[in-house]
């Protein structure tokens, strides 16, 4: 994705070969940013962990539940970009992107949005009303973000973690299942960590750029993020490992196998912190999907997740 950071510098719209070129449904597609869709797969753990998987209606319900977020998300992303098109032009990556390129027009950008989230909302809603208004507020959050909370230090990541926290507890409700209280815990840690990188990616990509891209960075030093990504990384790691030795999980599953998973989180955590320093400008979806690495990790987890709870060859 680096190579766009010199096409368009900080010019308003993109240069006239590109634009001619443009297609603007695939630009609109890209604008939607379905390569981050990855985020709201932890809509799935309230189906997972709450011996649902099995179940067929159960997991129409979870994917419906996924669709309404992936729907609600991209609509977010599409007026945050509107909001952010200036400032994303002195970003090397983001100056790429169709709305901060002039590519897509801001009538065409929010007539998409406010479609999003009309299917995003209704289908939440259709679910359960209790799922509705839990959409509702996942949209109330992001927008408070878009136009207040991404420009105060801590409270910027922390918002962003809620976020997933609103998206586990939404994929509970779902297929009607309680929330496991540690899961919310490593949940929120696990976001907040994957937060903190990424502003620290954007500490040492954007350099002095950094407060005229986002304002918080200002806030941020180096060493203090590091400090911070530390700490929360080693209580993500701690969380997961209480949620899988505890009494309730141990009877919910009739199992302690659980603490058998562990080493893959611990894995996850450390490999990421490695290889965000070779590619500053990957956000963690990318590295998610790109990093052989993290993706067997994830693959190996969640597989040795699904036979220890369904216990299928048992």
């Amino acid at each position: 994705m680096a190579h766009h950071s010199s096409e368009h510098g900080m010019t308003d719209v993109s240069p006239p070969g590109e634009t001619s070129a443009s297609n603007p449904a695939a630009d609109l597609v890209t604008s939607l940013r379905p390569d981050q869709w990855t985020k709201n797969l932890i809509v799935f753990a309230g189906l997972v962990f709450g011996g649902q998987l099995t179940d067929p209606t159960s997991v129409l319900r979870a994917v419906v539940a996924f669709g309404a977020f992936c729907a609600l998300s991209s609509a977010m992303y599409l007026v945050n970009d509107l909001g952010d098109r200036h400032a994303d032009r002195l970003h090397p990556v983001k100056a790429g992107r169709p709305i901060a390129a002039g590519r897509i027009s801001a009538t065409m950008a929010m007539g998409a949005a406010v479609v999003l989230l009309l299917l995003g909302l209704g289908a939440g809603v259709a679910l359960t009303p209790m799922l509705g208004g839990l959409s509702l507020l996942f949209v109330v959050l992001l927008t408070l973000y878009s136009q207040l909370l991404k420009h105060l230090v801590v409270l910027d990541v922390l918002t962003i973690a809620v976020g997933f926290v609103l998206r586990a507890v939404a994929g509970a409700l779902a297929v009607g299942v309680p929330s496991s209280q540690w899961l919310l815990v490593c949940t929120l840690l696990g976001a907040l960590f994957l937060g903190l990188t990424k502003r620290r990616q954007e500490v040492d990509a954007l350099g002095e750029d950094a407060t005229a891209h986002r304002p918080a960075l200002a806030r941020y030093s180096a060493q203090g993020l590091d400090q911070m990504v530390t700490i929360v990384a080693g209580a993500t790691l701690l969380s997961y490992a209480v949620y899988t030795t505890d009494p309730n999980t141990i009877e919910t599953f009739g199992t302690d196998l659980l603490t058998l998973t562990i080493p893959f989180p611990i894995y996850g955590v450390l490999r990421y912190l490695l290889i965000m320093r070779e590619h500053p400008l990957a956000g963690p979806s990318d590295l998610l999907l790109k990093d052989h690495g993290l993706a067997w990790c994830a693959v190996g987890w969640s597989v040795a997740v699904a036979l220890i709870i369904y216990r299928p060859l048992g």
